[in-house]
């Protein structure tokens, strides 16, 4: 049995624990390393998606160009306050990277990694238009996630504290504008590399392209229960829709792509 394997089925064992600690703050002092854990997990399921999925020299050009430029930026708004908001961690999130912890470089692999996936049929769509619809759907999917995100992380968790305020739970538009233009850039890398003649450079069907979409709509639903239980209503009404648009439009476009059954990779389980 596959590394791979093995590596989903804990994630879905850890996913299962952490929504039912994480709902009713059952989460004592000393299990918070968890959150590490999950977080490193969720990123190396991207992580594997990408180098199983590209050949092995470009999965390891867009796992490090995404986990660096992420901790980059990250590192560069948190010292300065002009990419994502004036913000200060007040969580432990595991060993720092120039001043980031290293789990938030894992947490853009997955976010990137699942919106990639969830973009890709629309772009096929798209002909000469392809790039555009491409980059800028799959920003706004990863901004759709972080709807959820943050508000929980912010207003329930406390994981982190915003210095400054905003129209949604507090929290600065900066923020969202930085997500938008972080994953813009990101996917404008993995479109301009990933892509030859018009057709992305995959070496195989890959098993993991639904294990992606698993795992985008695992996460949002984790927040959005989380979210639920709390009181944070408007948050999950707002993240529900999303994942209700997201995921009919990805439905729709590869029931029509496959002549009407929406055939999918199998699942690692």
């Amino acid at each position: 049995m596959r590394f791979d394997t093995y590596l989903f089925r804990f994630f879905i064992i850890w996913y299962i624990c952490g929504v039912f600690l994480l709902s009713f703050d059952l989460v004592p002092p000393w299990l918070e390393w968890a959150n590490v854990v999950f977080l490193i997990t969720s990123g190396l399921l991207a992580a594997v998606f990408f180098y199983r999925t590209y050949n092995k020299v470009l999965g390891l050009i867009f796992i490090g160009v995404v986990f660096s430029l992420s901790m980059i930026m990250e590192s560069f708004g948190v010292a300065t306050g002009l990419f994502f908001g004036d913000y200060v961690y007040k969580t432990d999130f595991g060993p720092k990277l120039i001043g980031v912890p290293v789990t938030i470089g894992f947490a853009w692999l997955m976010v990137i990694g699942t919106s990639h996936v969830l973009a890709k049929p629309l772009g096929e769509v798209a002909g000469r238009f392809a790039f555009a619809v491409y980059t800028l759907y799959a920003s706004l999917i990863a901004v759709g996630i972080d709807l959820i995100i943050d508000p929980v992380a912010y207003d329930v968790k406390e994981y982190w504290v915003w210095l400054d305020d905003g129209f949604y739970y507090g929290i600065p538009f900066s923020n969202y504008l930085g997500w938008f233009v972080l994953s813009f850039v990101l996917h404008t890398v993995i479109f301009l590399l990933g892509r030859k003649n018009g057709v992305w450079r995959t070496t195989a069907r890959s098993d993991w392209s639904r294990n992606m979409r698993w795992l985008y709509l695992l996460m949002t639903l984790m927040f959005i229960i989380v979210a639920l239980v709390n009181g944070l209503f408007l948050a999950s009404a707002v993240s529900s829709v999303c994942l209700l648009v997201i995921y009919s439009i990805d439905f729709s476009l590869r029931k029509s792509r496959n002549g009407g059954i929406p055939r999918e990779e199998k699942t690692i389980i």
